[in-house]
């Protein structure tokens, strides 16, 4: 019985002996295989050190991988930029070849002496072009002199919604504020639904509303200017540098219309929140500026456009700046005509008068 219990054991052992040196070349044989793979992926760093050549082909491939990186996580980005930009109305009109004194880069430009009616500076002002969210100007106007009670509660519904160029808006369907606040929004911060539902609200409807805006232009002596909606998203609304002048003056002589238009914030309660909103014009909180009025404005087919009335050296000024070519470019030729104005107080429109066809760029 002995000899059979040690005969087993020694099958059992030489079993596991077996398989141990079976085991052992395989583990081998697997570690070699990854080490050799290591040793590929280590290749190009070995390069790197030891060819000069070599070093500047995989520095430019690692770029290349780190672009290819930032393509992937910004790809909606790099499409858009791709996708070519709307032009204006102005570009495709050539306005923007027009050269000027001042170098603007608004292809349409008037500067007039609010007192005096002289006009100072001037670049095509007479070139009718859509005037995007300066509509909300006549906007308020019409809401302001209608005497409405500006405490009356107006509620945005899915018609306010902009179905045309597909912009976001904070005041969500269902909103609720006063006639007082829609229009605050509406001339401040550009709000669209703000300004659709003050339309909309109106006594008679939209249909109405529009045509007494159609009407008070051509009662201000517009006759470049016709309106379609009260927000501006439509390229229909349309005027010209000389008729947006005459309605910044008119505006001007409404306190209302002072007040909102210039204020630098203001916060509304929708629901349990608590919104705030800003100007779309940061000169108004610039104290080098004393501003009495003002309205911005864009959408491609206008460009960025700015209507201000303002005081300089001593005169109270309107300007006008419509199809400007960059978001902050509008802002930056009302800082030069600005500075143009107080080092030449006595100027007139003899030296810098210029329209689109007087001179331009060859080509």
């Amino acid at each position: 019985m002995s000899n059979q219990l040690l005969s087993r054991a020694l099958k059992i052992v030489g079993f596991f002996a077996l398989s141990f040196a079976l085991a052992v070349p395989a583990a081998n044989a697997a570690s070699a295989k990854s080490s050799s793979k290591r040793a590929i992926v280590k290749k190009p760093h070995v390069a790197k050190s030891t060819a000069s050549k070599k070093v500047v082909s995989t520095r430019k491939s690692v770029r290349f991988e780190a672009s290819a990186k930032v393509a992937r996580t910004k790809r909606p980005s790099i499409i858009q930029a791709l996708i070519p930009a709307i032009p204006s109305f102005g570009q495709m009109a050539g306005l923007h070849s027009a050269i000027d004194p001042l170098d603007l880069k608004s292809s349409v430009a008037l500067v007039i002496d609010q007192d005096t009616r002289e006009v100072l500076f001037s670049k095509n002002d007479h070139a009718v072009l859509p005037i995007a969210s300066l509509t909300k100007l006549m906007t308020g106007v019409i809401i302001s002199g209608a005497r409405l009670p500006m405490d009356e509660m107006i509620t945005v519904t899915q018609d306010d919604v902009d179905t045309e160029k597909h912009s976001r808006s904070r005041l969500s369907v269902g909103a609720t504020l006063s006639r007082g606040e829609m229009l605050h929004l509406a001339l401040m911060s550009s709000e669209n639904r703000a300004a659709h539902a003050l339309g909309r609200t109106y006594p008679g409807g939209m249909a109405t509303f529009v045509s007494l805006m159609n009407a008070k232009a051509k009662m201000l002596g517009m006759h470049d200017t016709s309106y379609a909606e009260p927000t501006g998203l439509s390229s229909r609304n349309q005027s010209s540098a000389q008729d947006l002048a005459a309605l910044v003056n008119a505006a001007h002589g409404d306190p209302v219309l002072r007040e909102l238009t210039t204020s630098p914030g203001y916060q509304v309660a929708v629901g349990s929140r608590t919104l705030q909103f800003n100007n779309t014009n940061r000169l108004v909180k610039n104290p080098d500026w004393d501003i009495g009025l003002q309205k911005t404005g864009y959408i491609n087919e206008a460009g960025q456009c700015l209507v201000m009335q303002t005081k300089i050296a001593g005169r109270k000024l309107i300007m006008v700046f419509l199809d400007s070519a960059g978001k902050l470019s509008r802002l930056g030729d009302a800082e030069r005509v600005r500075r143009w104005v107080e080092t030449n107080p006595v100027v007139t429109d003899q030296k810098l008068k210029l329209s689109a066809s007087d001179k331009q760029i060859s080509g």
